[in-house]
């Protein structure tokens, strides 16, 4: 029987909602607006790389500590308390707080968002999968939280031009940061309705919920998961893949650096970035769960391959709008993918539902280390060859993780890539 027999669809649609609104104030803002944020806080591109970093350090700690954590408590309780704790941070974010307060502000972020949140949500959306289901739970997961992403990134677009109204290229430092705490400030308020709506109405059925909590995790059950080959693969795939989706957080300021574009015009192309991964997620979890996410999860890695050597090759210079998405949108659907299909392959990989909040934490511990390097590393490529060098440096840096990632990924469907 499925599991996702007893578990209402409302419930994903819970976790889609919040999946998304946790990232919004300290992600999803810096992707769309990356031009003002370093604008309005007075940063280069290395010191926002270095307040990511602090976010991934106490991100490494919550994965490995966070992941038991989901094993134990149900997720209605983690996720909400995650979401208002986030947007509590967001009240500081709009004061444009300096420097060393908001690498704070990051640490913080990286504990409210990873610990309480990231596997109580993984393990959730895979108890609504079920046996039969992974690829189409995880899809709509990553699908529907590009949607969310995309209309929050539009609605602070919309906000913010409206608010700049007079000459953007002109605008002086305080209406640019006028603007942009609207921006925050709406953001921070959706967040805590969302973590309000999770409170109240993501409740599992109690025959479920019995199911998928343990009284505790042993050190031998933490080896016995970490000895399986799919976790040892999963943490590599990951790994590369993750620095795929850092990557688009560029795709923005290649508008602004590259293609000479204004401040609102290299936001929406974030924003054109951001509906893409819905109609990729959902489409690429029907397929998969119709032939063989393993096989899926291996082509995402290639296509995103060979899009990142047109942006390396610097060809994409001077070209029309169409062409410009076009070559976005290549290297979109590949990164996409596997950030829809990567986890939805613990059920082929033979990692156990009661033990996923563990196996997800220890996953992330190493999959997620990009959230400590990706960041610095493209401030550093981007700074010491600004322009188009910078850029095609940045994007040979992609091609060579997701050349490694697809080597791992082929590993894998070779070891679990038969048909259920």
């Amino acid at each position: 029987m499925k599991e996702s027999r007893k578990v209402p669809w409302y419930y994903l649609f819970m976790l889609i909602l919040a999946g998304e609104s946790v990232f919004i104030l300290p992600f999803v803002l810096q992707r769309v607006f990356r031009p003002t944020v370093l604008k309005v806080f007075n940063l280069d591109n290395v010191q926002l790389g270095l307040c990511f970093s602090v976010y991934g350090f106490v991100a490494l700690v919550s994965y490995l500590f966070g992941g038991p954590l989901a094993d134990r408590f149900p997720p209605r309780k983690l996720i909400a308390t995650a979401l208002w704790l986030t947007a509590l941070g967001g009240l500081l974010y709009a004061t444009f707080p300096d420097y060393a307060t908001l690498q704070l502000l990051y640490g913080f972020w990286g504990f409210t968002t990873i610990f309480l949140f990231w596997s109580p949500m993984i393990k959730a959306t895979r108890v609504w999968g079920g046996d039969r289901s992974q690829g189409k739970a995880f899809g709509l997961l990553d699908g529907g939280r590009g949607l969310v992403g995309a209309l929050f990134g539009t609605m602070g677009v919309l906000v913010f031009s409206f608010i700049m109204t007079n000459g953007l290229e002109q605008a002086s430092l305080e209406e640019s940061r006028s603007a942009f705490r609207y921006v925050i400030l709406t953001s921070s308020g959706i967040v805590t309705v969302v973590g309000a709506l999770v409170w109240m109405f993501m409740k599992l059925p109690d025959q479920v919920e019995k199911k998928i909590i343990v009284e505790r995790i042993t050190v031998s059950q933490v080896k016995e998961v970490l000895a399986l080959p799919s976790v040892l693969l999963l943490m590599v795939i990951i790994l590369c893949a993750y620095v795929g989706y850092k990557i688009t957080d560029v795709f923005s300021l290649y508008a602004q650096d590259v293609m000479l574009y204004d401040e609102v015009a290299s936001a929406q192309v974030g924003t054109f970035l951001l509906f893409a991964r819905p109609f990729v997620g959902v489409l690429i979890g029907v397929l998969a769960d119709r032939s063989r996410p393993s096989l899926w999860l291996f082509l995402g890695f290639i296509i995103a391959f060979f899009g990142a050597l047109v942006f390396a090759s610097g060809i994409v210079v001077n070209v029309s709008w169409f062409l410009f998405l076009l070559s976005i949108l290549v290297v979109a659907i590949g990164v996409y993918a596997v950030r829809a299909l990567y986890f939805s392959v613990m059920q082929s990989g033979k990692i156990p539902l009661l033990y996923t909040g563990t196996a997800v934490g220890l996953i992330s511990l190493i999959g997620y280390t990009p959230d400590i390097f990706a960041g610095p590393a493209m401030g550093y490529l981007l700074d010491s060859s600004p322009g188009l060098k910078g850029h095609r440096h940045v994007f040979s840096m992609l091609a060579v993780f997701y050349f490694i990632g697809g080597v791992a990924a082929f590993r894998y469907f070779q070891l679990y890539g038969k048909k259920l």
